[in-house]
């Protein structure tokens, strides 16, 4: 191959790679325009969901190891290696190890927490992490609220003080309650909180309707209770578990009430990931 026709050949596959990094762009732009996108995703016995919008990409809590990363990779442009925003409902493992394995290989710009403190190896490697990413860090309490656009916002439930720098051998019900709201749809991530913390949350007499929930510490007992679904009212629940789990997640005590409420349910241990689509006025499960 002569020098020009070297040259020709660059320039003819430098073009033919912007084209091809134009049509996935284009693709993207226009798979996520003006839609919200929930993603509970599949990550066996723990917790984790990405949120799109409006630009924004949101990542409440990562799962209990690196599987995460191909949940990534199924939802975000191969050329994307940013997080707007990461939540850590609280600091146990089925809910922080999978963030690790995150910040190592993306960007991410903020972080909710509550800034609590675990005597544990998981929790000492996410301060270190953290303490290197360079991200916003902002402690999460009640009434906080994150405006993604003119029409989607996050607002904080629980705790309803500031945890920041306490310590907590059972950090279950020190969960960052958040609700998610698009319009006239919305969501209710609930971390791990059990009937108490949904007492609590109830008495400060918040906003608490919402069409989906994902429920509470996986679908345990001592979650979910009668007068949270009486006040929050949701059509759909999510339960992430992980199949034939030790715990006997979700346990019929749940289902049966969410049978009462005539709740549809949807698990990852029988569905995988859950996909839900909202364009502001209603909202579909993309999977079924």
């Amino acid at each position: 191959m002569n020098k020009n026709r070297k040259i020709v050949f660059i320039v003819l596959s430098g073009l033919f790679l912007i084209n091809i990094y134009l049509v996935f762009l284009a693709y993207d732009l226009n798979k996520k325009s003006g839609l919200l996108e929930v993603n509970f995703f599949d990550v066996g016995q723990g917790d984790s969901a990405f949120i799109e919008t409006a630009g924004y990409q949101i990542l409440i809590d990562g799962g209990p190891d690196g599987s995460i990363l191909e949940k990534l990779s199924g939802e975000m442009s191969f050329w994307d290696r940013d997080i707007d925003l990461m939540i850590l409902t609280h600091p146990e493992s089925d809910h922080l190890s999978g963030l690790l394995e995150v910040l190592k290989r993306y960007k991410v710009e903020n972080i909710l927490w509550t800034g609590i403190v675990r005597d544990t190896a998981v929790f000492r490697e996410w301060e270190d992490l953290i303490g290197k990413e360079g991200a916003d860090v902002k402690i999460a309490q009640v009434s906080q609220k994150i405006n993604l656009s003119n029409n989607v916002y996050i607002e904080v439930l629980s705790p309803f003080e500031n945890l920041e720098g306490k310590e907590f051998k059972d950090s279950n019900d020190t969960s960052v309650v958040v609700r998610l709201v698009f319009k006239e749809t919305s969501f209710l991530f609930t971390g791990d909180i059990d009937e108490s913390v949904e007492k609590d949350i109830i008495e400060r007499n918040l906003e608490l309707k919402v069409g989906v929930l994902k429920v509470a510490h996986h679908g345990s007992k001592t979650s979910t209770s009668k007068e949270f679904l009486d006040r929050i009212s949701p059509k759909h629940a999510v339960i992430s578990v992980g199949k034939d789990n030790k715990y006997g997640h979700p346990t019929k005590e749940v289902l049966d009430i969410l049978s009462k409420y005539d709740i549809m349910v949807f698990r990852t241990d029988e569905v995988g990931d859950i996909k839900i689509i909202s364009n502001g006025k209603k909202y579909a499960v993309s999977n079924f």
